[in-house]
């Protein structure tokens, strides 16, 4: 059965990301396949471990989910060449909110 697997970023500690998990568990993400990051979007991307933790958890069928496409990528240049990575791995992308 395919797995729903969620990202979310806040971009300081001081940021609480419950917004965004709420929104991943109202998609059907189980808790345990929430993956959360506090770190600045401009962060350069193979930096964020939390991201490449979820991509790598994807299994061909399942599907990544995130709140927002800023919280994925903070260019159309970046969101392109992540999707693509998930879609040549056979993982499905959604976005909650856009």
């Amino acid at each position: 059965m395919a797995r729903h697997i969620g990202y979310a970023r806040v971009s300081t500690d001081d940021q609480r990301p419950a917004l965004q998990t709420d929104a991943l568990r109202a998609a059907g993400v189980e808790d345990g396949d929430i993956f959360v990051e506090h770190i600045s979007g401009v962060t350069e991307l193979a930096l964020r471990s939390a991201l490449r933790e979820a991509i790598e958890a994807c299994a061909p069928g399942d599907k990544l989910i995130v709140w927002k496409l800023d919280r994925l990528a903070r260019s159309v240049w970046e969101l392109i060449n992540i999707t693509k990575a998930l879609d040549a791995r056979g993982v499905h992308f959604e976005c909650v909110q856009d």
